[in-house]
């Protein structure tokens, strides 16, 4: 059963790792390694959303995103979206990026780094916002209680997300122009972390706006066919139930594609903490997005997504982490081996809590019953 489910992200991981040893030595190894295991951390809620959509489509749907999914997400979101943000930043074209990239690694690191305030005000702002969002809403399950009860009580004053993230850019921006003085040009590359940190809160709410409209589209059409299905039953009739399947099945497919392109996305600027070379980025993350994809159909073909109920918030403190992490390294170096652990510890202690918890839920279902039986 692993094999099968996991097969291919074993096969892409071994050819990742010696394209990566053979690119740049054991330490690119260590890159590609630490990246694939923090795409996996990030994206593992990625991974449960996917599957509770999933298990609601038929089987072709199911077929068709796991197919032009994989397209969308791996070599479109994971391979392609990091060369065109160095393109962009950087202002050359994709091909000139990754042509530099390959065999002029030094003018590219410089460029990069020059580009880099704006990649991290860029992405600190749009992690920040999926953290903030997260913390502020109310939620039966809580993993830091004593600090997740009074900020979802917070989180019902409208726009504060918003406005917390805003502050902390201008925060960001006026403290990199202040230290202006120290370093010739930074006084412009001041403007430039400002207007970079608001296109990504832009592109943060376009995304979120975006998976509602397709999540109220997808409502929309339930209770459509559900009243639909009332009808035909009072009527005596059969209910056209492939036509209305294959609309709510298309609205689920366009609303999973928007999420599914939300969380690469974080997993993409998230990357940029860690390293600047696309080379170990795309290696990294095309690895780590291979497991997701089969993270996603072992979770549906097993029903087990319950299981584990703090590992989503470990996921968005991770993200939370990196947010921070970008922004201060918009004026300060951060050992990149650093930054990707942080997420794996959090991961990591989100899921020995959840062990934890399921203990205790089974220890409190025992004693009952030998209560009961006398025993």
């Amino acid at each position: 059963m692993v094999l099968k489910n996991f097969g291919w992200s074993f096969a892409v991981t071994a050819l990742g790792l010696v394209a990566a040893v053979l690119y740049g030595g054991w330490t690119a190894f260590g890159v590609v390694l630490i990246l694939s295991i923090l795409e996996i951390s990030l994206s593992f809620d990625n991974a449960v959303v996917n599957a509770g959509i999933l298990k609601k489509m038929s089987a072709f749907w199911q077929k068709i995103f796991l197919t032009v999914g994989v397209l969308i997400a791996v070599f479109g979101m994971r391979l392609v979206f990091p060369v065109v943000i160095v393109a962009v930043s950087a202002k050359m074209g994709p091909v000139e990026a990754v042509d530099l990239a390959l065999n002029d690694a030094e003018r590219y690191e410089q460029l990069v780094t020059d580009a880099h305030p704006s990649i991290a005000a860029f992405g600190g702002m749009f992690l920040f916002m999926i953290f903030l969002d997260f913390v502020f809403e109310e939620r039966d399950i809580r993993w830091l209680a004593w600090l997740e009860r009074p900020l979802a009580k917070l989180g019902k004053i409208d726009m504060l997300s918003v406005c917390i993230a805003l502050i902390v850019l201008l925060i960001s921006s006026m403290t990199f122009a202040a230290n202006a003085h120290q370093h010739a040009g930074h006084a412009d590359k001041a403007q430039t972390v400002l207007i970079s940190g608001i296109a990504g809160l832009i592109t943060y709410l376009v995304v979120g706006g975006l998976s509602g409209f397709f999540e109220n589209r997808l409502e929309e059409e339930e209770e459509r066919e559900h009243e639909a299905e009332e009808k035909a039953k009072k009527a005596g009739k059969s209910v056209p139930a492939v036509v209305m399947v294959g609309k709510a099945a298309f609205f689920l497919f366009l609303y999973l594609e928007v999420l599914d392109a939300s969380f690469s996305f974080d997993g993409v600027i998230g990357a940029f903490a860690i390293t600047n070379d696309i080379v170990p980025m795309a290696l990294g993350l095309g690895i780590g997005a291979m497991y997701v994809r089969s993270l996603t159909v072992y979770l549906v073909r097993q029903g087990t997504l319950d299981d584990y109920v703090y590992l989503e918030h470990g996921a968005h403190y991770a993200i939370g982490t990196l947010a921070v992490i970008l922004l201060v390294t918009i004026q300060y170096q951060i050992n990149e081996i650093i930054t990707g652990l942080v997420g794996v510890v959090l991961i990591g202690w989100s899921f020995w809590s959840s062990v934890r918890r399921n203990k205790a839920l089974a220890a409190e279902e025992v004693q009952p019953q030998e209560a009961l039986t006398g025993v």
